[in-house]
């Protein structure tokens, strides 16, 4: 038996990167899965490739900030599959800039996508993921994706680990909710480290100062040699934890973080 069978889950910002990864690996493991982006096109594309590959998928188009958006998205998937047993919330934005040159337009937008989405999707989907619970050893589960930086700081990145040291906690605050008042719902959170991803370009540019492509290279030399491991990770080496903590392999873990980085973090 596959390790998600019969199960329906909703994958934000699943159009490319960890969210494409995520979103195939559930779906080849026997789960529906809703896939929602703003790219349209692409998600779409991902979507023929899960099916080509033999697994059950739609795409929605979704604007995470816009709380009308997650209540359709919600009831599209219920009606499509019949309910929903798994949120990943992991729709996310890494633009940087110093603190003291950032605007507050820029600030705010940050921490509408990387913040309120997650808040917006754990607030709609707990109804319907309450509806299913008691289907499963592990009852329904919510993955939110932070980051290293939820536990770090880094030059040029104030706003990002802000957003994802709130993720990590709000995370911690939803499990114990979900567990004390009896939901049975599972809330962790997945931190990457550095990944090989269409973001990566973002946070080099962040790291390089502005400069050229020697500049960014070096700065992705930097990323390697910080991480133990030797390499960047791959989006698959997050789908796999995403997977594990949707499964009722993880049925008594909640309120925790699964850092997969290489061994960042370790030293």
């Amino acid at each position: 038996m596959n390790r998600v069978d019969g199960k329906i889950a909703i994958v934000t910002g699943g159009a490319r990167g960890l969210g494409a990864a995520s979103a195939k690996r559930l779906a080849l493991a026997g789960a529906s899965v809703m896939l929602t982006d703003q790219r349209e096109e692409l998600g779409n594309n991902t979507v023929e490739a899960i099916k080509e590959a033999g697994g059950e998928a739609c795409f929605m188009a979704q604007d995470v900030k816009d709380e009308a958006q997650w209540q359709a998205v919600v009831q599209a998937t219920v009606e499509r599959f019949g309910g929903v047993d798994i949120l990943l919330n992991n729709a996310g934005i890494g633009t940087g800039g110093r603190i003291d040159k950032m605007e507050l337009k820029d600030w705010q937008h940050l921490m509408a996508v990387n913040m309120e989405g997650v808040f917006l999707g754990m607030k709609h989907c707990i109804p319907a993921l309450r509806q299913r619970a008691n289907k499963w050893e592990g009852g329904g589960a919510i993955i939110n994706i932070s980051s290293i930086m939820g536990f770090i700081g880094d030059v040029g990145s104030t706003a990002y680990c802000a957003s994802k040291g709130g993720v990590r906690l709000a995370t911690k605050a939803a499990a114990l909710e979900c567990a004390k008042l009896g939901f049975n719902i599972r809330v962790n959170s997945i931190h990457p480290g550095y990944m090989e991803t269409e973001g990566l370009q973002s946070a080099l540019r962040v790291m390089a100062g502005g400069g050229g492509d020697e500049a960014r290279e070096s700065a992705r030399q930097s990323m390697i040699k910080a991480t133990p491991i030797g390499r960047l990770g791959k989006p698959d080496d997050i789908a796999r934890g995403v997977l594990f903590l949707a499964s009722d392999d993880a049925a008594f873990i909640t309120g925790t973080e699964l850092v997969i980085d290489g061994g960042v973090l370790a030293q």
